[in-house]
């Protein structure tokens, strides 16, 4: 009877090992993909910021934090940081503003909407490439359709006064079709009896999208915020075809700043610590958000 028991005992303490083990071996393939291509490269551009390499990527030796401190004394660094900053406040908002009103306006139920929300959404599927060649065309300065329409000759990417913004218009078109069509998938959900009532109460049209669709889509608008600066932050393309930091340095934003300081300067350590410091600010960025923009959202 001794005997059962304990063989009972060690099977039951055997299949709870597994249970236990069971849920890791389902996530261990994802694990090592992640580790492979997320947690070693990232490690790896920490520790490549506290050393000093050569021209080959190799540690030569460890300085701490003289990486960090040498950038933040930097001129172009700190040009770099403000760059990417207006390049952020020129974009955010209009590609949001904008795929809302587009998504509003394809949301009507009308014979042939569905050729104008694709329209709307086509920026999505264009490669930055793609996108940047055909913009450098639109904004030549003597051959480009802009200045043509616009009846200006500016060189809108050969004068300091122009380039980001022209680089700024080019992301906020990319941008608009992820708006878009996350927006769009929203307004789905809005119940129509609340546009009914409104209009029974007098409300306009402003008035309706204000207190009704913004609200209901809120937790959608908070998300496309976050997607929206962390992509301007990481846009990189566009700029490197279009411009490639110039002209002089008005459009070298942090992540085109990082790939010259590497691939070009050979200081893989300075672009490491330039790396380091801006996970941080996308990192500190997004905790704001969720701190301050989330209170605002109705679940």
């Amino acid at each position: 009877m001794r005997a059962k028991k304990k063989l009972y005992k060690r099977k039951r303490a055997q299949k709870s090992i597994i249970d236990i083990i069971e849920p890791y071996l389902y996530i261990l393939p994802a694990m090592i993909v992640f580790s492979l291509f997320i947690f070693f490269p990232f490690i790896k551009t920490i520790y490549l910021s506290l050393n000093a390499t050569d021209s080959q990527g190799t540690v030569s030796s460890f300085i701490g934090l003289n990486n960090y401190i040498n950038l933040f004394k930097s001129p172009s660094f700190q040009n770099s940081l403000i760059v990417t900053i207006k390049f952020a406040l020129f974009t955010v908002v209009p590609a949001m503003v904008i795929g809302f009103i587009t998504a509003i306006l394809a949301n009507v139920k009308l014979k042939g909407i569905g050729i104008f929300r694709t329209i709307y959404a086509l920026p999505m599927a264009i490669s930055s490439a793609s996108a940047a060649i055909v913009w450098m065309f639109l904004f030549h300065p003597s051959i480009g359709m802009v200045n043509y329409f616009l009846k200006t000759n500016i060189g809108w990417l050969t004068d300091t006064k122009w380039g980001l913004i022209a680089i700024a218009v080019v992301t906020i078109w990319m941008n608009i079709g992820i708006n878009f069509i996350f927006i769009i998938a929203a307004l789905q959900g809005v119940p129509l009896d609340l546009y009914e009532s409104a209009a029974i109460d007098g409300a306009g049209v402003f008035s309706k999208h204000l207190h009704i669709t913004i609200p209901c889509i809120s937790p959608t608008l908070f998300f496309l915020l976050v997607i929206n600066i962390i992509n301007t932050f990481q846009a990189f393309g566009q700029i490197n075809i279009m411009t490639s930091g110039g002209p002089g340095e008005s459009t070298n934003v942090l992540v085109h700043a990082i790939y010259r300081e590497a691939f070009f300067n050979n200081r893989f350590g300075v672009a490491s610590a330039q790396s380091i410091i801006l996970f941080l600010i996308l990192l500190v960025l997004t905790l704001l958000q969720f701190k301050f923009g989330e209170s605002k959202v109705n679940y």
